[in-house]
């Protein structure tokens, strides 16, 4: 359906309408990955730690310095979201013996059983985006990726 007939509304020119259409698009997505997350019981700041922590497992442990580079949401305060995965044991945070303003975060064995059992959230999204064949997916990647310059 095209954006005018979700929102109902009209656009100044085709950018505004096109920055429009990628949020409500972007919201909608979201919307659908939140309501899996909530099922576990972790967030989707919570969700990005850890699989980057899965990710660059070989390096670890991480900082956070890294761990925040890497995020999706670059305004996430990420000391607070280790906290809360510390706290439910799915991440370890040990002070830094060299310097004690840096801490060391590896995943634990929890945290690694959570994600596992995430993979059919991980596998949804691929549904989300089924409407657009895989040439279209490839032509939408090189679209975002140009449009962030």
């Amino acid at each position: 359906m095209r954006i005018e007939d979700e929102i109902k509304g009209r656009f100044r020119n085709d950018y505004y309408k096109g920055f429009i259409n990628l949020r409500y698009t972007t919201n909608i997505l979201s919307y659908e990955m939140v309501k899996s997350f909530k099922r576990f019981g972790i967030t989707e700041p919570q969700y990005n730690v850890l699989r980057i922590l899965r990710g660059f497992r070989s390096e670890a442990p991480l900082s956070i310095g890294f761990i925040k580079e890497r995020m999706l949401d670059k305004v996430s305060d990420v000391s607070r979201i280790i906290d809360r995965l510390v706290e439910k044991k799915m991440v370890t945070r040990v002070e830094n013996p060299a310097d004690r303003r840096q801490k060391s975060i590896e995943i634990t064995p929890a945290g690694l059983q959570l994600l596992d059992e995430m993979l059919e959230c991980e596998k949804k999204t691929d549904s989300l985006l089924a409407n657009l064949d895989p040439e279209e997916v490839k032509e939408l990647n090189r679209l975002l990726d140009k449009a962030r310059g």
